[in-house]
Protein backbone atom coordinates (compact mmCIF):
# COMPACT_ATOMS: atom_id res chain seq x y z
CA UNK A 1 0.00 0.00 0.00
CA UNK A 2 1.43 3.30 -0.83
CA UNK A 3 2.35 5.79 1.81
CA UNK A 4 0.15 9.17 2.25
CA UNK A 5 2.68 12.05 0.96
CA UNK A 6 4.06 13.91 3.99
CA UNK A 7 2.58 16.91 5.82
CA UNK A 8 3.58 20.25 4.99
CA UNK A 9 6.41 21.84 7.53
CA UNK A 10 5.26 25.25 8.03
CA UNK A 11 2.30 28.13 7.13
CA UNK A 12 4.64 29.70 4.52
CA UNK A 13 4.51 26.49 2.42
CA UNK A 14 0.54 26.17 2.90
CA UNK A 15 0.61 28.73 1.55
CA UNK A 16 2.56 28.62 -1.22
CA UNK A 17 0.83 25.30 -1.93
CA UNK A 18 -2.73 26.94 -2.21
CA UNK A 19 -0.83 29.87 -4.65
CA UNK A 20 0.25 27.21 -6.66
CA UNK A 21 -2.89 25.68 -6.94
CA UNK A 22 -4.61 28.61 -8.44
CA UNK A 23 -1.15 30.04 -10.11
CA UNK A 24 -3.06 30.56 -13.46
CA UNK A 25 -6.17 32.35 -12.59
CA UNK A 26 -6.37 35.65 -12.63
CA UNK A 27 -8.19 38.19 -14.37
CA UNK A 28 -7.80 42.18 -15.28
CA UNK A 29 -10.64 42.77 -12.51
CA UNK A 30 -8.52 41.35 -9.55
CA UNK A 31 -5.90 43.87 -9.31
CA UNK A 32 -4.19 42.54 -6.51
CA UNK A 33 -4.47 39.28 -4.96
CA UNK A 34 -2.33 36.78 -3.01
CA UNK A 35 0.85 37.94 -1.66
CA UNK A 36 -0.29 41.52 -0.49
CA UNK A 37 -2.26 42.54 2.85
CA UNK A 38 -5.30 42.56 0.99
CA UNK A 39 -7.25 41.96 -2.42
CA UNK A 40 -8.33 44.66 -4.16
CA UNK A 41 -11.34 44.19 -7.05
CA UNK A 42 -12.64 46.19 -9.82
CA UNK A 43 -16.11 46.19 -10.18
CA UNK A 44 -17.41 46.21 -14.12
CA UNK A 45 -19.48 49.38 -14.98
CA UNK A 46 -23.03 49.34 -14.16
CA UNK A 47 -22.77 46.51 -11.57
CA UNK A 48 -23.25 45.89 -7.88
CA UNK A 49 -21.19 44.23 -5.82
CA UNK A 50 -22.80 41.00 -3.72
CA UNK A 51 -20.90 40.14 -0.32
CA UNK A 52 -21.42 36.09 1.46
CA UNK A 53 -19.91 34.10 3.13
CA UNK A 54 -19.89 31.10 4.80
CA UNK A 55 -18.80 28.53 7.48
CA UNK A 56 -18.19 24.75 6.22
CA UNK A 57 -16.98 22.87 9.52
CA UNK A 58 -15.20 19.28 10.25
CA UNK A 59 -17.92 17.43 11.96
CA UNK A 60 -20.90 19.88 11.43
CA UNK A 61 -21.34 19.88 7.87
CA UNK A 62 -18.73 17.23 7.07
CA UNK A 63 -16.83 14.05 7.52
CA UNK A 64 -13.09 13.68 7.25
CA UNK A 65 -13.31 9.74 7.27
CA UNK A 66 -16.50 9.94 5.20
CA UNK A 67 -16.30 12.68 2.60
CA UNK A 68 -13.55 13.01 0.22
CA UNK A 69 -11.31 16.06 0.61
CA UNK A 70 -12.18 17.00 -3.05
CA UNK A 71 -15.68 17.13 -2.73
CA UNK A 72 -15.01 19.22 0.68
CA UNK A 73 -12.85 21.45 -1.64
CA UNK A 74 -15.85 21.52 -4.34
CA UNK A 75 -18.50 22.16 -1.71
CA UNK A 76 -17.05 24.72 0.18
CA UNK A 77 -17.29 27.33 -2.67
CA UNK A 78 -20.56 25.95 -4.06
CA UNK A 79 -21.98 26.46 -1.07
CA UNK A 80 -20.83 30.53 -0.66
CA UNK A 81 -21.54 30.85 -4.31
CA UNK A 82 -25.30 30.16 -4.01
CA UNK A 83 -25.94 32.83 -2.30
CA UNK A 84 -25.21 35.49 -5.06
CA UNK A 85 -27.20 33.17 -7.28
CA UNK A 86 -30.01 33.74 -4.94
CA UNK A 87 -29.49 37.40 -5.38
CA UNK A 88 -29.32 37.02 -9.71
CA UNK A 89 -25.54 37.44 -9.23
CA UNK A 90 -22.66 36.09 -10.96
CA UNK A 91 -19.69 34.97 -8.46
CA UNK A 92 -16.26 36.57 -8.96
CA UNK A 93 -13.60 35.84 -6.51
CA UNK A 94 -13.58 34.56 -3.28
CA UNK A 95 -11.43 34.34 0.03
CA UNK A 96 -10.26 31.15 1.87
CA UNK A 97 -9.87 31.12 5.36
CA UNK A 98 -8.67 27.63 6.45
CA UNK A 99 -7.53 26.00 9.88
CA UNK A 100 -6.21 22.67 9.48
CA UNK A 101 -4.16 19.94 11.54
CA UNK A 102 -0.40 19.13 10.83
CA UNK A 103 -1.54 15.86 9.34
CA UNK A 104 -3.99 17.70 6.90
CA UNK A 105 -1.38 19.68 5.04
CA UNK A 106 -0.25 16.62 2.59
CA UNK A 107 -2.92 14.39 0.84
CA UNK A 108 -5.60 15.93 2.72
CA UNK A 109 -4.75 19.43 1.49
CA UNK A 110 -3.88 18.71 -1.98
CA UNK A 111 -7.17 16.66 -2.73
CA UNK A 112 -9.07 19.26 -0.93
CA UNK A 113 -7.37 21.98 -3.45
CA UNK A 114 -8.34 19.98 -6.90
CA UNK A 115 -11.96 20.28 -6.04
CA UNK A 116 -12.01 24.01 -4.99
CA UNK A 117 -10.11 24.25 -8.51
CA UNK A 118 -12.25 22.81 -9.79
CA UNK A 119 -15.42 24.69 -8.18
CA UNK A 120 -13.32 27.43 -8.97
CA UNK A 121 -12.45 27.06 -12.81
CA UNK A 122 -16.73 25.66 -12.95
CA UNK A 123 -18.21 28.63 -11.18
CA UNK A 124 -15.94 31.32 -12.86
CA UNK A 125 -15.01 32.35 -9.59
CA UNK A 126 -11.04 33.03 -8.97
CA UNK A 127 -9.38 32.80 -5.54
CA UNK A 128 -8.25 36.76 -4.59
CA UNK A 129 -6.41 35.81 -0.95
CA UNK A 130 -7.12 34.57 2.57
CA UNK A 131 -5.90 33.57 5.65
CA UNK A 132 -4.61 29.72 6.91
CA UNK A 133 -3.62 28.88 10.72
CA UNK A 134 -3.48 25.22 12.47
CA UNK A 135 -6.41 23.99 14.24
CA UNK A 136 -7.01 20.18 15.38
CA UNK A 137 -9.99 20.22 13.30
CA UNK A 138 -10.63 21.34 9.93
CA UNK A 139 -12.38 24.85 9.71
CA UNK A 140 -13.10 26.38 6.55
CA UNK A 141 -14.76 30.20 6.15
CA UNK A 142 -15.53 31.41 2.50
CA UNK A 143 -15.88 34.78 1.40
CA UNK A 144 -17.15 35.58 -2.17
CA UNK A 145 -17.60 38.74 -4.02
CA UNK A 146 -19.98 38.81 -6.78
CA UNK A 147 -21.76 41.23 -9.28
CA UNK A 148 -25.37 42.05 -10.38
CA UNK A 149 -26.43 44.49 -12.67
CA UNK A 150 -27.27 47.81 -11.13
CA UNK A 151 -30.94 47.05 -9.71
CA UNK A 152 -31.24 44.12 -11.10
CA UNK A 153 -30.87 42.59 -7.63
CA UNK A 154 -33.46 40.08 -6.19
CA UNK A 155 -34.31 40.20 -2.53
CA UNK A 156 -36.28 37.71 -0.10
CA UNK A 157 -39.16 40.43 0.55
CA UNK A 158 -40.36 41.41 -2.70
CA UNK A 159 -42.90 39.17 -2.60
CA UNK A 160 -46.56 40.05 -3.17
CA UNK A 161 -50.02 38.18 -2.58
CA UNK A 162 -51.00 36.37 -5.38
CA UNK A 163 -47.43 35.87 -6.67
CA UNK A 164 -46.51 31.98 -7.80
CA UNK A 165 -44.21 29.67 -5.91
CA UNK A 166 -41.47 28.01 -7.96
CA UNK A 167 -38.67 25.83 -6.88
CA UNK A 168 -35.44 24.60 -9.44
CA UNK A 169 -34.51 20.51 -9.82
CA UNK A 170 -35.19 18.18 -7.10
CA UNK A 171 -35.85 18.36 -3.69
CA UNK A 172 -34.46 15.96 -1.15
CA UNK A 173 -31.57 14.26 -3.36
CA UNK A 174 -28.77 15.59 -1.31
CA UNK A 175 -30.53 14.28 1.90
CA UNK A 176 -31.37 11.04 0.60
CA UNK A 177 -27.18 11.32 -0.45
CA UNK A 178 -26.50 11.45 3.06
CA UNK A 179 -28.40 9.23 4.25
CA UNK A 180 -26.69 6.59 1.36
CA UNK A 181 -23.21 7.78 2.42
CA UNK A 182 -23.50 6.79 5.59
CA UNK A 183 -24.75 3.66 5.29
CA UNK A 184 -22.06 2.71 2.79
CA UNK A 185 -19.34 4.11 5.13
CA UNK A 186 -16.32 3.88 2.72
CA UNK A 187 -17.88 0.07 1.68
CA UNK A 188 -18.41 1.03 -2.14
CA UNK A 189 -17.71 3.39 -4.65
CA UNK A 190 -20.84 6.21 -3.40
CA UNK A 191 -19.57 8.85 -5.44
CA UNK A 192 -21.45 7.08 -8.13
CA UNK A 193 -24.95 7.05 -6.59
CA UNK A 194 -26.52 9.98 -8.17
CA UNK A 195 -27.86 11.12 -4.64
CA UNK A 196 -24.81 10.84 -3.32
CA UNK A 197 -23.36 12.69 -5.20
CA UNK A 198 -25.41 15.95 -5.28
CA UNK A 199 -24.37 15.95 -1.36
CA UNK A 200 -20.78 15.89 -2.05
CA UNK A 201 -21.13 18.22 -5.25
CA UNK A 202 -24.10 20.55 -5.10
CA UNK A 203 -24.67 22.84 -8.54
CA UNK A 204 -25.45 26.40 -7.82
CA UNK A 205 -28.15 27.47 -9.81
CA UNK A 206 -26.31 30.83 -11.14
CA UNK A 207 -27.65 30.54 -14.61
CA UNK A 208 -31.16 30.34 -14.20
CA UNK A 209 -30.26 33.37 -10.72
CA UNK A 210 -28.76 35.86 -13.66
CA UNK A 211 -31.76 35.32 -16.03
CA UNK A 212 -34.60 35.40 -13.46
CA UNK A 213 -32.86 38.70 -11.93
CA UNK A 214 -31.83 40.34 -15.87
CA UNK A 215 -35.28 39.64 -16.47
CA UNK A 216 -36.87 41.24 -13.56
CA UNK A 217 -38.73 37.41 -13.35
CA UNK A 218 -38.98 36.79 -9.48
CA UNK A 219 -40.00 39.68 -7.20
CA UNK A 220 -38.17 37.19 -4.44
CA UNK A 221 -35.60 34.51 -4.12
CA UNK A 222 -33.17 32.84 -1.81
CA UNK A 223 -31.64 29.35 -2.01
CA UNK A 224 -32.48 26.10 -0.36
CA UNK A 225 -29.96 25.43 1.69
CA UNK A 226 -31.65 24.32 4.75
CA UNK A 227 -34.69 22.71 3.65
CA UNK A 228 -38.23 24.29 2.57
CA UNK A 229 -39.80 23.98 5.37
CA UNK A 230 -37.77 26.04 6.92
CA UNK A 231 -36.49 28.81 4.37
CA UNK A 232 -39.62 29.04 3.02
CA UNK A 233 -40.52 31.00 6.03
CA UNK A 234 -37.71 33.39 5.89
CA UNK A 235 -38.54 34.34 2.43
CA UNK A 236 -42.51 35.08 3.76
CA UNK A 237 -41.07 36.82 7.12
CA UNK A 238 -39.11 39.39 5.00
CA UNK A 239 -42.03 39.73 1.89
CA UNK A 240 -44.32 40.24 5.53
CA UNK A 241 -46.48 36.99 3.45
CA UNK A 242 -47.84 33.75 4.04
CA UNK A 243 -47.93 30.93 1.85
CA UNK A 244 -50.11 28.02 0.61
CA UNK A 245 -48.07 24.62 -1.01
CA UNK A 246 -49.19 21.46 -1.91
CA UNK A 247 -47.07 18.17 -1.56
CA UNK A 248 -48.09 16.63 -4.64
CA UNK A 249 -46.63 19.94 -6.27
CA UNK A 250 -43.17 19.29 -5.00
CA UNK A 251 -40.34 18.06 -7.10
CA UNK A 252 -39.34 15.34 -4.52
CA UNK A 253 -37.15 12.22 -5.14
CA UNK A 254 -38.96 9.04 -6.60
CA UNK A 255 -40.82 7.01 -3.88
CA UNK A 256 -39.33 4.17 -5.14
CA UNK A 257 -36.05 6.13 -3.61
CA UNK A 258 -37.80 7.06 -0.29
CA UNK A 259 -41.14 5.87 1.18
CA UNK A 260 -40.18 9.64 2.85
CA UNK A 261 -40.28 11.55 -0.44
CA UNK A 262 -42.15 14.61 0.92
CA UNK A 263 -40.52 14.82 4.24
CA UNK A 264 -37.41 14.60 2.16
CA UNK A 265 -38.48 17.31 -0.28
CA UNK A 266 -39.82 19.67 2.72
CA UNK A 267 -37.10 19.32 5.75
CA UNK A 268 -34.23 17.79 3.55
CA UNK A 269 -31.16 20.55 3.47
CA UNK A 270 -28.07 20.89 1.39
CA UNK A 271 -29.97 21.31 -2.23
CA UNK A 272 -28.87 24.89 -3.17
CA UNK A 273 -31.66 24.48 -5.63
CA UNK A 274 -33.54 28.57 -6.08
CA UNK A 275 -37.00 28.94 -4.20
CA UNK A 276 -38.55 31.86 -5.99
CA UNK A 277 -42.15 33.79 -6.46
CA UNK A 278 -43.32 35.15 -9.70
CA UNK A 279 -46.58 37.39 -10.71
CA UNK A 280 -48.87 35.30 -12.02
CA UNK A 281 -48.75 37.72 -15.62
CA UNK A 282 -45.12 35.98 -15.77
CA UNK A 283 -45.85 32.57 -15.50
CA UNK A 284 -45.03 31.70 -19.21
CA UNK A 285 -42.49 33.71 -19.22
CA UNK A 286 -40.73 31.14 -16.55
CA UNK A 287 -42.25 27.48 -18.24
CA UNK A 288 -41.15 24.18 -16.89
CA UNK A 289 -37.55 24.35 -18.40
CA UNK A 290 -34.59 26.37 -17.57
CA UNK A 291 -31.77 24.85 -19.99
CA UNK A 292 -32.85 21.14 -18.88
CA UNK A 293 -33.16 22.19 -15.34
CA UNK A 294 -36.65 21.40 -14.17
CA UNK A 295 -38.53 24.71 -12.78
CA UNK A 296 -41.68 23.31 -10.81
CA UNK A 297 -44.44 25.70 -9.56
CA UNK A 298 -45.15 24.16 -5.88
CA UNK A 299 -48.15 27.24 -4.27
CA UNK A 300 -48.44 30.69 -3.94
CA UNK A 301 -48.02 33.60 -2.11
CA UNK A 302 -51.07 34.78 -0.15
CA UNK A 303 -52.33 37.31 2.95
CA UNK A 304 -51.56 37.05 6.17
CA UNK A 305 -48.50 35.28 8.11
CA UNK A 306 -49.80 31.50 7.96
CA UNK A 307 -47.44 29.11 5.66
CA UNK A 308 -49.76 26.20 5.43
CA UNK A 309 -49.15 23.05 3.51
CA UNK A 310 -51.93 20.83 1.66
CA UNK A 311 -51.00 17.06 2.11
CA UNK A 312 -53.66 13.67 1.11
CA UNK A 313 -56.58 16.62 0.85
CA UNK A 314 -56.02 18.54 4.27
CA UNK A 315 -54.28 21.61 4.96
CA UNK A 316 -51.98 21.40 8.23
CA UNK A 317 -49.48 24.42 9.27
CA UNK A 318 -45.99 24.04 7.78
CA UNK A 319 -43.42 23.01 10.98
CA UNK A 320 -39.82 23.97 9.85
CA UNK A 321 -38.23 21.16 10.44
CA UNK A 322 -35.11 21.51 8.14
CA UNK A 323 -30.99 22.22 9.39
CA UNK A 324 -30.74 24.23 12.47
CA UNK A 325 -27.34 24.83 14.01
CA UNK A 326 -28.76 25.25 17.60
CA UNK A 327 -31.41 22.79 17.09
Amino acid sequence: MAQPAPGLSGENEVVREIERAFADQRSGSLLVGMGDDAALWRAGRGQEAILTCDWFLEGTHFLRDQHPPDAVGWKSLARAASDTAAMGGIPKCFLLSLALPANCTGDWLRGFLRGLRRASRTLGCQLAGGDTTRRNEILIHTTVIGEVGSGRAVLRYGARTGDLLYVSGTLGEAELGLRELRRQRGTGDASTNVFVRKHLYPEPRIALGHWLGKNRLATAMMDLSDGLSSDLPRLCSASRAGARITAASLPSVAQSAAKDAVELALNGGDDYELLFAVRPQNARKIGTKFRGLTLTRIGVITRGNKLLVEQDGRWRPLVAGGWDPFR
